[in-house]
C-alpha cells in the first residue's frame, strides 16, 4: 500500500510548485492511475515519492518511507523513461548485471524474460531494440528484484493499442497476485479500461480521487465512433435531425473520414445512414473524452456541428467545462452522482497527517465538498521535507563489476588496440637500435609521454567509472551513481587485474613478436627482470587507477583519460623542477642507508624489492603518478563524505 501525504514541490522561482499539497492512497491488490495532462505535475509526484527531488511531504510504502527500507529494490520497481544502459550490451546481459547489483540470483534474469516475453530477443543488443521492446525490458527490469510495489511513469507511451493491452494485463496480473501498482498516463481512456482507482492532477493540484467506475460515469462523455467514406455529409444530415427533433448532440470530425458522436446512439447513427443510402464501414460505441484536463492535453479537434435544444434561447452547447455543466445538461437528465470526496489517510506519523481531504469533481462542482459534520479548524503544520535519497550501490560490486565490464565489448577491443599498437612500435625500436631493452620489450619509445600499455589501462579505467554516469544502470530512477567505496573497491580491484593481464599480454606479445623478427638475441630477457617487471606493473596500475579515480571525481571517461595524460605532461615536469630545484641538502642514498637499517636478515630477499620499490617512487614518472593516485582518491572520498552529509 502506498501513502502519499502532502507532496510539495520545492517553488520554481516566481512559478508556482509543480505539485502543491497532494495526498491520495494506492491500495494493495488494485491497479491505481494518476491522470492528468502534460505539466499538471505526475512525473514530479512520482519523483517526490520515490525521494529523488526535492520537495516536502511523505510517502509511506506499507508503512515505511523509502529512506528506511533496507533494500528500496526489493520493495519497489521502478521505471521513470527510457530503460538506461550501453546500446552494446545484450538483453540477458544488462538484466544479469542488475542481478548482481540487486543481490538476487542470476537465474532471475531468465525467469523475467520469459514472463515480459523477451526470451527469443535475450541476445539482442540494447540498441536495436523497439519502443514496444525497450518498454519490456523495462518492466523486466522493475519486476527483477520481485518488488511488492510498481510505480511506472508513462509505461504505455508511444506502445501500439497491442503492446499496451499487454502491459496492463502485467500490471493487472501482479496487483492480483497481492501487489500494488501505481502508473501515470495522460489518456483518461487509458485510466478507466486499465486502473481499479484514477486519481486525476490538474496544475499539480488534485482534483478528483475516484473508483474507475465512478470516474468513468462522471467525467467521461460515451461516444459513438463512426468511419464512413461520406462522414461530412452524414454529419450534416445528424445536425439536421438533431436540430428538428431538438435534441442536443455533439459531431465532431476526426482526422480521415471519422466522426465522433456525442449524445446519440449506434441505432439512431445506423438509422439515419439507411436512410440516406450512407455507406457506414465502423459504428460502435467508446468512452469518450474526459474534460478540461483531457483538452489541455491535445489540441481540440475541429467541429463539424452541434445542435442543443435550446439553440432559440442561445443556451450554450453540450460541453465538459465545469461552468456550463449544469446549463448544458438536458432537463430530462438524470443528476449525476457525485464522487466520494473525502479520502481517509491512515498513517501513522501523527505529525504528517493533515486528516480528510476534500476533493472536487471539474464536471459535477465548482466548490470543494465538505463532510457533514463540521470539523473545527486546526492549522496543521507542514509536512516534512523530502531530501534526495542516496542511491545505494550493489550488494555484490565485485560481481556487479565484473558482469559490467565483460558485458560490452569495449573492453576487447582496447586490449586488441594495445597489443597492435604495441607490436608494431617494437617491431620499428628494434630496427633503430638505440631502445634500451626494457623499453623495447615495454613499446615504449622515448618520445611518448606513456606506453601504448599504460595509456590503454588508463582508458579502461576511465571507461569503468565514466560508461556508469553515461549509462547509470546503478540508479535508472535518477540518472547518478552512487560514490560508496565498495563499489570504488570492486573497480580499483578489477583496472588492477586488467592492468596486470594488459602487462603480461604485451609482454609476451613483443617477446614472440622480436624473437620470431630479429632472433633470440633481440628478445633476451634483461637480468634485473624483476625490478622492472615491478615497475612496470606498478605504472600501468596506476595509470588505471588514475582513470578509475578521474572518472568517478568528473564523471566522464574523456576527464579520466585526460588525467592520465596530464601525470606525464603536466605533473612529471613540475615534479622534476621541484627536484632539481636549490636546496641544501637531498635525499641521494636512500635505498643504501634502508638497507643498512635493517637488522635482521630478510627473507627471500625482501630488502631488493623495497630497495627497487624505493628507486620507482624517486623517478619523476612514480612520484607523479603517486602524486595524481592520491589527489584523485581525496577529492573521491571528499565528493562522497558531502554527499553524505548533504
Amino acid at each position: 500500500m502506498i501513502q502519499a501525504i502532502g507532496l510539495t514541490s520545492n517553488p520554481r522561482q516566481e512559478l508556482p510548485p509543480a505539485v502543491d499539497d497532494v495526498s491520495f492512497e494506492a491500495r494493495t491488490g488494485r491497479v491505481t492511475a494518476l491522470l492528468g495532462a502534460q505539466g499538471a505535475g505526475k512525473t514530479t509526484a512520482l519523483r517526490l515519492m520515490l525521494e529523488i527531488q526535492q520537495g516536502r511531504g511523505v510517502t509511506y510504502f506499507r508503512g515505511r518511507p523509502l529512506h528506511r527500507i533496507t533494500h528500496p529494490s526489493r520493495e519497489v520497481g521502478v521505471l521513470l523513461g527510457e530503460v538506461p544502459g550501453h546500446p552494446g550490451r545484450t538483453v540477458r546481459g544488462q538484466l544479469r548485471m542488475l542481478c548482481a547489483a540487486a543481490g538476487v540470483p542470476v537465474q532471475r534474469a531468465d525467469d523475467v524474460l520469459e514472463v515480459v516475453g523477451l526470451v527469443s530477443l535475450r541476445d539482442q543488443r540494447l540498441g536495436t531494440l523497439s519502443r514496444g521492446m525497450d518498454r519490456r525490458l523495462g518492466l523486466a527490469c522493475a519486476l527483477l528484484a520481485d518488488p511488492h510495489t510498481l510505480v511506472l511513469d508513462g509505461p504505455a507511451d508511444g506502445l501500439s493499442a497491442r503492446e499496451g493491452g499487454w502491459l496492463h494485463g502485467i500490471l493487472r496480473a501482479h496487483a492480483t497476485q497481492g501487489g500494488t501498482v501505481l502508473f501515470s498516463t495522460a489518456d483518461p481512456k487509458e485510466a478507466a479500461r486499465t486502473a481499479d482507482r484514477v486519481v486525476t492532477l490538474d496544475a499539480g493540484r488534485l482534483v478528483a480521487d475516484q473508483e474507475a467506475g465512478d470516474f468513468a460515469r462522471t467525467r467521461l462523455r460515451p461516444r459513438v465512433a463512426v468511419r464512413s467514406p461520406h462522414a461530412a455529409r452524414l454529419g450534416t444530415l445528424l445536425s439536421k435531425e438533431a436540430r428538428a427533433a431538438q435534441r442536443s448532440i455533439e459531431v465532431v470530425k476526426e482526422d480521415g473520414n471519422r466522426l465522433s458522436v456525442y449524445g446519440s446512439t449506434c441505432a439512431d447513427i445506423g438509422e439515419t445512414a439507411f436512410r440516406h443510402g450512407i455507406l457506414v464501414h465502423q459504428l460502435a460505441d467508446e468512452i469518450g473524452d474526459a474534460g478540461p484536463a483531457a483538452e489541455a492535453a491535445a489540441p481540440a479537434p475541429e467541429p463539424a456541428g452541434a445542435v442543443t435544444a435550446g439553440d432559440a434561447a442561445g443556451a450554450p452547447t453540450g460541453g465538459d467545462s465545469p461552468a456550463g455543466a449544469e446549463a448544458s445538461a438536458p432537463a430530462e437528465a438524470e443528476p449525476v452522482p457525485a464522487p466520494k470526496n473525502l479520502v481517509p489517510l491512515a498513517t501513522t506519523d501523527p505529525v504528517a497527517t493533515p486528516g480528510p481531504v476534500a476533493t472536487t469533481d471539474p464536471v459535477t462542482a465548482t466548490a470543494p465538498i465538505t463532510a457533514a459534520q463540521p470539523v473545527p479548524a486546526v492549522p496543521s503544520p507542514l509536512p516534512p521535507p523530502i531530501y534526495i535519497r542516496p542511491a545505494r550501490g550493489p550488494l555484490r560490486p565485485l560481481r556487479y563489476e565484473l558482469r559490467r565490464a565483460a558485458g560490452v565489448g569495449t573492453g576487447y577491443l582496447t586490449m586488441a588496440a594495445v597489443l597492435a599498437v604495441s607490436a608494431v612500435l617494437c617491431v620499428f625500436l628494434a630496427r633503430s637500435g638505440h631502445t634500451p631493452q626494457a623499453h623495447l620489450l615495454a613499446a615504449w619509445p622515448q618520445e611518448l609521454p606513456l606506453p601504448p600499455a599504460a595509456l590503454g589501462a588508463g582508458l579502461l579505467g576511465a571507461l569503468a567509472f565514466g560508461e556508469e554516469f553515461r549509462h547509470p544502470a546503478l540508479a535508472a530512477d535518477r540518472g547518478t551513481v552512487p560514490r560508496r567505496l565498495g563499489l570504488l573497491s570492486a573497480k580499483l580491484i578489477v583496472a588492477a587485474a586488467t592492468a596486470l593481464l594488459l602487462c603480461l599480454l604485451v609482454l609476451a606479445s613483443d617477446a614472440a613478436l622480436l624473437h620470431l623478427v630479429y632472433g633470440e638475441e633481440v628478445a633476451r630477457v634483461p637480468a634485473d627482470w624483476l625490478s622492472l617487471g615491478a615497475s612496470w606493473v606498478a605504472l600501468v596500475a596506476g595509470c588505471a587507477w588514475a582513470g578509475v579515480l578521474a572518472g568517478g571525481v568528473f564523471r566522464s571517461t574523456t576527464a579520466g583519460l585526460a588525467a592520465v595524460l596530464a601525470v606525464p605532461i603536466l605533473v612529471v615536469p613540475l615534479v622534476q623542477k621541484a627536484l632539481e630545484g636549490p636546496s641544501v641538502r637531498s635525499a641521494a642514498g636512500l635505498p643504501g642507508r634502508l638497507r643498512d637499517l635493517a637488522l635482521v636478515q630478510w627473507p627471500f630477499g625482501v630488502e631488493r624489492y623495497l630497495a627497487g620499490g624505493v628507486r620507482m617512487v624517486a623517478q619523476p614518472v612514480g612520484s607523479a603518478l603517486m602524486l595524481s593516485v592520491t589527489a584523485l582518491l581525496c577529492a573521491y572520498l571528499l565528493t562522497a563524505m558531502r554527499g553524505r552529509a548533504r
